[in-house]
């Protein structure tokens, strides 16, 4: 019985089983909680395999005619699982006594009985049985109870379904039914037994009733939409009249069917009014539903539309930007994604006038998120302004007020995007450059400061604008020398107001008197109303970041000092004098950089890279003061660094269109491909094997979105061999990874001449793997086989191992130890943690904030027999699905040297963020180095280690035979 199939599943067990005589005993003698107990033990051992025919008479003569509603209820459980046939597939004749129990319980009074006696009939498959139900089922389709009707539609429909010899004027009772029936629900049941089994009068009623369908219930309205897609598949002539049913259903008070409606409508038309209705649709439902997985789903929807019709959905830009109003930071970062691609000449104005007033809300007190979210709304300006110039000058200026955000992602993004326009637009430099001199001080970050002096330094070209430019980095560093000289012997008598002011500072606060607080207690008043001079704030934030040991700024500050000092010299309005004054400032300023970072005053000493930059910009200046100019350096400074920006942005450009390219549908159909027409295609019969709707699998064909032949050959990689072929039972499994499930095909063989009883696939897992529920037990015949499926959960990204055994019994064997315990123990199977992670993009500034943050590092010794640094870092990004965040152009040359971060996301939203420094030793020629691993958890960072470890010794040697394998198998297939 076990290998039958069955509506039931119940997992059981066994903790101890009873015998068939003690449940005789008490279904026979027993109270009804006795009876109950017993009756759903009994229930269970059918279910799981244990025939126990000698309990029909018992259940028929004891339990039948109960009037316990519970156990009616479980008899009914009992019917569907015992056997009804013998072994040569005959009624039993006990059956004959439970048909006359079957149509009493047809006709009872009480409609849950009726119901439920209904529902059972549904499952019967027997047809001596059904012949003598049929008329009581028939009286129920006019019973008072609308519970009642809409299970007599559903039992006449199994009946006709598998056995329509037995009523053939099925179809003919359900129409006439459908026709004076008012609950919506046994509507419902009925059509969608006509839309399956009698098309033709599923279209004969939809067509009297189309002016009415949006009265309908959504429940129906669900059918109808099926129907609709098939009859305009097998009759395209009717499409034009079923299309205006479709756009009544857009205007459904149910959500789900204007997103049903929406869907069949884009599949079967392409007009422009047709796509635009549909994506109307999609964003009411966007707008008005509150779960956030619906929300997902929809822009998902409307990102395909996108792809296709985006030209449609352009003038639908600014009601897609009211998804914006939602809380979660993904949902706002998928509509923006969308909204960004639709962008037009036509609409940019409106687009930066919405995603402007979304940057004002965000600065209000105790915005949610406001800082990530003010993050996405300037990527997506930045975005808007490289496309479209026009908008730069509106938007610079507003942006430019955020150089001082909290947010450091936030602040260089802004400055980015200023160093970009200054660069592109060089009609817009004056007034950024004014904008900057401004807003300087308003920044709080290195990062942005280094920038910021980057911008000054190279775009300063008059001479106004670098002696406006050499006040505002004065007033920024405020008063120098940066650190006072140790006083030599004799000295200290001068009238230096700055020595002075410690001394006065610490006089009176001798001669201050002590106050008395409000709760007695006493208190300096100096200590109230005074702050010692070497806590006082200086300057601005520039030299407070210098004066915490900030070198790498100060080399920054230096190199944009030197480009004024230079620029200066070139210029014809200044005299000599002038120009010699101004270096030496300049070279006062650097000196002073040196003596601090020598001093003991910053947290940090400086380092030597720093010390030798400021030495270089020194040496440069004084010779350009002199005749001995370096003409190499000079032109370095003054035109290198902004050429070489220049090739990076168009390097940044090239990227964007290939990935844009990549994303791009090409049809894929050859010159010689054969293309169905559907309109010269003949009929297929409604009910067919071949009825289905195979319109949307030839789209994909011809816009080249279906699946690959390729994945065939993939799917070979994923078979695993569990067992030996020695082996009594012989099991491989099929891996299906599908994001948080992981679904093992198991195939399992009996190859002996014995029939296995109770072949159970008992697994157990490692990691964070689940298993969901146990497979029950199966009976295989001499060499026979079946399919045992098992579901398993995975919540987290990390390596796991699925390990287990195959149990069985063999049929007529004696019970003795060694046959309770026919066991064949399961190879391994181990899952990749490559099935979860994915290759991903983000910023450098978005990688080092999560760098600082993740706390989990995993560091890694290079041990490979690969020689060159390129092959290596292109064998991991192979080896473990990330992406190389450092752009092509620094990975170029042959240096012997390499360093690259790589990115990836896991599809559980964990990030993995790697950093590769290599370098080839010359002597031996061998890669050494290490890669470093850091994420939020520590199962990513020691999987992905693992991972590396294994698949780095791998050389180009050893995958050519799997290349050549892997040629072989698709010539094959081919």
């Amino acid at each position: 019985m076990a290998d039958k199939p069955s509506p039931l599943y119940i997992h059981y067990e066994r903790p101890e089983e009873a015998t068939v005589t003690q449940l005789k005993q008490r279904l026979e003698t027993g109270s009804d909680e006795d009876k109950i107990e017993a009756l759903k033990q009994a229930i269970l051992l059918l279910v799981n395999g244990t025939r126990m025919p000698q309990l029909l008479m018992t259940v028929i003569r004891f339990i039948q005619p109960t009037r316990n509603k519970v156990l009616k209820k479980l008899l009914l459980l009992y019917w569907e699982v015992c056997e009804k046939t013998d072994e040569t597939g005959k009624l039993l004749p006990e059956m004959i006594l439970v048909c006359s129990h079957f149509r009493k319980d047809l006709m009872h009074p009480n409609e849950y009985i009726r119901g439920a006696t209904l529902r059972f009939v549904c499952k019967m498959r027997e047809p001596e049985l059904l012949e003598s139900l049929i008329p009581s089922v028939k009286l129920n389709l006019e019973h008072r109870q609308s519970y009642v009707r809409r299970n007599a539609v559903l039992a006449v429909f199994s009946i006709y379904r598998h056995l329509d010899h037995l009523i053939p004027d099925a179809p003919e009772l359900i129409f006439n039914f459908l026709q004076n029936e008012g609950d919506a629900s046994c509507k419902r049941n009925a059509f969608i037994m006509l839309f399956n089994c009698a098309q033709e009068k599923a279209v004969e009623y939809l067509s009297s009733v189309l002016d009415q369908v949006g009265s309908f219930g959504d429940i129906l309205q669900f059918t109808i939409v099926e129907l609709i897609r098939k009859v305009c598949r097998t009759t395209p002539s009717e499409r034009q009249r079923y299309l205006k049913c479709l756009f009544e259903l857009l205007k459904s008070n149910s959500p789900a069917v204007q997103f049903e409606a929406a869907a069949a409508l884009i599949s079967l038309t392409t007009a422009p009014t047709a796509i635009k209705a549909a994506a109307s649709a999609y964003i009411q439902i966007l707008c008005n539903e509150s779960d956030n997985n619906v929300k997902m789903i929809v822009l998902d929807r409307l990102d395909n539309i996108r792809k296709h019709h985006g030209k449609e959905l352009r003038s639908l830009i600014m009601d897609i930007l009211r998804a914006l109003a939602s809380p979660d930071l993904d949902i706002r970062k998928k509509t923006l994604d969308i909204a960004l691609d639709l962008v037009a000449t036509g609409n940019i104005d409106e687009v930066i006038s919405n995603l402007k007033k979304e940057v004002a809300k965000t600065q209000a007190k105790g915005y949610e998120k406001g800082a990530e979210y003010r993050q996405l709304l300037i990527q997506a300006i930045h975005t808007c302004a490289v496309k479209y110039p026009a908008v730069a000058a509106n938007v610079v200026n507003m942006l430019m007020d955020f150089l001082g955000d909290a947010s450091l992602t936030s602040a260089a993004e802004v400055i980015a995007f200023t160093r970009e326009v200054m660069e592109q637009y060089p009609e817009l430099r004056d007034q950024i450059y004014s904008k900057l001199l401004t807003s300087i001080k308003l920044i709080n970050s290195s990062t942005v400061y280094r920038s910021a002096l980057w911008i000054i330094g190279e775009y300063a070209q008059t001479t106004e604008q670098v002696d406006v430019s050499f006040s505002t980095i004065q007033e920024e560093l405020g008063p120098y020398p940066f650190v006072k000289e140790p006083k030599k012997n004799g000295e200290g008598d001068g009238d230096d107001e700055e020595s002075e002011e410690p001394e006065k500072y610490n006089e009176s606060r001798r001669s201050s008197k002590p106050a008395i607080l409000s709760d007695g207690t006493y208190a300096s008043q100096s200590a109230l109303t005074s702050a010692p001079v070497s806590e006082r704030a200086i300057g601005g934030t520039l030299r407070t970041l210098i004066d915490q040991g900030d070198f790498f700024l100060a080399s920054a500050l230096s190199g944009t000092l030197t480009k004024l000092v230079l620029r200066s010299f070139l210029a014809t309005n200044l005299d000599a004098t002038q120009k010699n004054s101004f270096a030496a400032e300049v070279l006062l300023i650097m000196v002073g950089l040196l003596r601090l970072g020598q001093s003991n005053k910053p947290r940090n000493p400086i380092d030597e890279d720093s010390v030798q930059r400021i030495a270089l910009c020194i040496q440069l200046i004084c010779q350009s003061c002199s005749d001995g100019k370096d003409e190499f350096l000079e032109g370095t400074f003054l035109r290198g660094c902004r050429a070489a920006f220049n090739e990076v942005l168009k390097e940044k450009q090239k990227e964007y269109e290939a990935e844009k390219a990549k994303t791009k549908v090409e049809s894929s159909m050859q010159p010689d491909d054969i293309l169905i027409v559907p309109q010269l295609r003949g009929k297929r019969l409604a009910g067919g094997a071949d009825d289905k709707d195979h319109l949307e699998d030839e789209l994909k064909r011809v816009t080249g979105l279906g699946e690959d032949g390729k994945d065939e050959i993939l799917h070979l990689n994923r078979l695993m061999q569990l067992t030996g072929l020695s082996d009594p039972v012989y099991a491989e499994a099929y891996v299906n990874v599908h994001q948080y499930d992981i679904l093992l095909d198991v195939l399992v063989l009996n190859q002996t001449a014995d029939t296995l009883q109770g072949v159970s696939l008992e697994l157990a897992t490692m990691g964070d793997l689940k298993l969901c529920e146990r497979p029950r037990d199966y009976t295989i015949g001499p060499f026979g086989q079946i399919r045992i499926k098992a579901n398993i959960k995975v919540s987290s990204t990390e390596n796991g191992i699925i390990f287990g055994n195959i149990v069985y019994n063999i049929a007529g064997q004696a019970s003795t130890y060694a046959a309770d315990n026919n066991i064949v123990v399961l190879n391994d199977i181990h899952i990749d943690i490559m099935d979860y992670i994915n290759p991903a993009t983000c910023t450098n500034i978005e990688f080092r904030a999560m760098w600082s943050e993740f706390e989990w590092e995993n560091k890694v010794a290079v041990n490979t027999q690969i020689g060159n640094v390129n092959e290596y870092l292109e064998h991991i990004l192979r080896s473990t699905n990330m992406k190389c965040l450092t752009t092509q152009k620094a990975l170029e040359g042959e240096c012997g040297f390499l360093s690259a971060n790589l990115y990836a996301r896991s599809v559980f939203g964990e990030d993995a963020l790697a950093n590769l420094s290599i370098e080839q030793n010359k002597d031996t020629g061998k890669i050494e180095g290490f890669i470093r691993i850091r994420s939020k958890t520590q199962g990513i960072a020691l999987s992905l280690g693992d991972k590396i470890t294994t698949v780095q010794r791998t050389n180009k040697q050893q995958t050519e035979p799997q290349q050549a394998i892997s040629e072989l198998a698709q010539q094959l297939a081919a």
